[in-house]
């Protein structure tokens, strides 16, 4: 596929993390994310209800959590919309070390937290934001000496 089609791909990418962290800052504790809430809120609390303390501070964690999502969102957006498309290499090497360094850590601590749907959802986002930056990365990882 052409390079053009794989960077649009990329500002996507970022505009989705964009509008979902928006979401998530927002709307987390309505009925938008009751299908998150009972599968991460199972894996801690799997005979009960959590706690109301618990629900004021996820709340607030998920509010700060979506914001950060956004100015990543913003980010990705950016580096692919202008040092990528100028064929920067650091812009690609930013966008894949940011990409392996977030999917190793976040899907490590769901792993080991028992959280397996985030582990899961993350390596959907690792196919999905890691495909361009594979097909475009002859354009930007050095070839021999």
């Amino acid at each position: 596929m052409k390079k053009g089609f794989w960077r649009a791909w990329l500002i996507g990418i970022g505009g989705l993390v964009v509008v979902f962290g928006g979401l998530m800052a927002f709307f987390n504790h309505t009925s938008l994310f009751q299908p998150l809430d009972r599968v991460i809120d199972s894996v801690f609390w799997p005979h009960e209800d959590p706690p109301q303390a618990f629900l004021e501070f996820k709340r607030w964690v998920y509010g700060a959590w979506g914001a950060t999502l956004m100015g990543l969102g913003i980010l990705i957006t950016f580096v692919a919309a202008v040092p990528l498309m100028r064929g920067e290499r650091w812009s690609w090497w930013a966008l894949t070390s940011m990409l392996v360094v977030w999917y190793l850590l976040d899907t490590g601590i769901s792993l080991y937290h028992g959280v397996i749907a985030n582990a899961g959802l993350n390596t959907v986002f690792l196919v999905f934001g890691g495909l361009p930056l594979w097909f475009l990365r002859g354009d930007y990882v050095k070839r021999g000496p």
